[in-house]
């Protein structure tokens, strides 16, 4: 599972469990061993890292969700949506080698990728809003781990 990713395909096998953990009670190893078995996606230890720290703190980016979904409450946005929300604030907050503007326009192509065209301009209206808040730490990113070549 040491397996070199780009730091997309990352993004996209953790967002794809995160969605896969809103439809199950297991925990997150049992639906990391289900994937693993089902060999559908590649996936390392990162995507396991970032799949696990976005489900333990569900409750918090669900919170911060729910501060800038003005349209709809956290019970009533999709599962994809929600998932990618989770997962761009999660990074916006945690990652420190990922710069927000990064994370957002990520969430939107997973969107695109994933959801129907309203869910796109909805999620991108949440980033946007929480992207100005202020509420996201200032990150020291050196130039060369800027942007999505890792």
């Amino acid at each position: 599972m040491g397996k070199a990713l780009k730091r997309s395909h990352i993004r996209e096998a953790a967002f794809l469990l995160i969605f896969e953990k809103m439809f199950r009670d297991d925990s997150c190893d049992e639906i990391i061993d289900s994937a693993k078995d089902a060999d559908e996606y590649d996936f390392n230890d990162e995507v396991c890292r970032i799949f696990k720290a976005v489900t333990e703190k569900a409750e918090e980016l669900d919170s911060i969700i729910s501060e800038y979904s003005e349209k709809r409450k956290v019970n009533r946005i999709g599962k994809v949506s929600l998932a990618v929300l989770r997962l761009a604030i999660y990074e916006c907050l945690y990652e420190e080698t990922v710069p927000t503007s990064v994370a957002i326009s990520e969430a939107v192509v997973l969107t695109e990728k994933y959801a129907f065209d309203t869910d796109k301009q909805f999620v991108n209206g949440v980033l946007g809003s929480f992207s100005r808040s202020g509420k996201i730490p200032e990150k020291n990113i050196p130039e060369k781990s800027r942007g999505d070549e890792e």
